[in-house]
């Protein structure tokens, strides 16, 4: 999910084999180590800009960072700072993480592989999968589209921009006496709608988490299964994400895994709270997949290589809306268009949740990718740094 919390919100293999004769077996494998760390001297030569923007980040204050980048030279993967601010352990290069509103293009991908399969249309209406839900205070289900949950043209309210909601599940005591509640994600839903839409339905773009819920609501009832089975068995069982999982109700990171940081309370600033463990339900399909760097950069790498969808769909999936709030950036189905400072266009999404930002993004034929964590939920204005460092630089 995308916090309102501190107005946070998200941006931003190759395989080789060599085959040798008996005879030279053993030359040919020293030989092939010596390249291999040649490649990789290389290739952390070629990402020092990188490096150095992680490493300026944690100088002005993000605990940690865990960052992989892909493309034709091979795989780079780096950290800076500390996982455990109290132990001081360094963030892990294969850390486990909340992926916040990352998870909207899984959501979205399933959803686009539901209508190539012909179960739904996205130019069909919200009422029709969810009947009599979207109700009530000037929203109307029978007016709203898929499509327009799927690229945030709906006019609903964000349910996280709810001022109890938020004092509740976001912020300061709040948060510590309830984070491991279960919520349910029609308890998202009744929030939000407690709320006057925010303009007519496809009138323009605001970026609202309520529509992800919605969308993994539709997900179910097309499916006839739950949102994380659909996930599971469409994206992360065939593209071998052993590390991605969807938490339920659980509240626990999975190993290995770094400690998780925010600053709950606006009139203590400085004071810093670890709030790893939370109820992963509180996210739900607007944001509680767990994954890492390198699985990420296999999921969009996959994605924008047509592997997960048919050229119609993805198509669909990139066909964007601009924002009056981010000129410079474009959404289209789960995905977020951007431009880096030297004009590279990449795609990809953010992420961001209490105690955790993310950044996924590629270039659009997939071959050089970048995925980074930060294990705090502040700093948010450090990550272009990285990503223009990586582009750019």
């Amino acid at each position: 999910m995308a916090l309102r919390k501190s107005a946070k919100s998200g941006l931003v293999g190759l395989v080789a084999a060599a085959v040798a004769t008996t005879a030279f077996v053993a030359p040919a494998r020293a030989a092939s180590d010596e390249a291999s760390a040649n490649k990789a001297s290389a290739n952390k030569h070629h990402h020092r800009a990188t490096q150095r923007a992680m490493d300026a980040a944690v100088r002005a204050g993000t605990p940690g960072i865990t960052a992989q980048a892909r493309d034709p030279r091979g795989v780079w993967s780096s950290t800076a700072g500390v996982g455990d601010l109290e132990s001081g352990a360094p963030r892990g290069k294969n850390d486990r993480f909340r992926v916040g509103s990352i998870t909207k293009s899984f959501v979205a991908t399933v959803l686009l592989q539901m209508e190539a399969e012909g179960r739904l249309d996205l130019d069909e209406t919200v009422e029709r999968h969810l009947p009599g839900l979207v109700r009530g205070n000037g929203n109307d289900g029978r007016r709203i589209t898929v499509r327009q949950l799927l690229n945030h043209t709906s006019g609903l309210f964000d349910y996280l921009a709810d001022d109890e909601y938020g004092r509740t599940y976001l912020r300061g005591d709040g948060y510590l006496e309830h984070r491991y509640d279960t919520l349910p994600p029609e308890k998202h839903v009744a929030v939000a709608l407690a709320h006057k839409p925010l303009f007519e339905p496809g009138a323009k773009h605001s970026y609202s988490n309520t529509n992800y819920i919605l969308a993994g609501l539709i997900i179910e009832r097309t499916g006839g299964r739950t949102y994380e089975a659909e996930v599971r068995d469409r994206i992360i069982k065939p593209l071998g994400l052993k590390a991605t999982t969807n938490p339920g109700n659980g509240i626990h990171l999975p190993r290995p895994s770094s400690r998780g940081y925010s600053k709950l309370f606006a009139s203590d600033p400085d004071r810093i709270d670890d709030i790893t463990e939370m109820n992963g339900s509180q996210g739900w399909a607007d944001g509680d997949i767990v994954s890492t760097t390198g699985d990420l950069n296999r999921f969009y790498h996959a994605l924008l290589r047509g592997r997960l969808l048919p050229p119609e769909q993805l198509k669909a999936m990139k066909t964007t809306v601009t924002s009056p709030d981010a000129p410079d950036m474009a959404y289209g189905l789960g995905l977020t268009r951007l431009k880096t400072s030297c004009g590279t266009t990449l795609w990809g999404h953010g992420g961001g949740m209490v105690g955790w930002l993310s950044m996924a993004v590629g270039t659009e034929d997939g071959r050089h990718q970048l995925a980074f964590s930060y294990n705090a939920d502040w700093g948010a204005d450090s990550m272009q740094a990285i990503v223009d460092a990586e582009y750019c630089e």
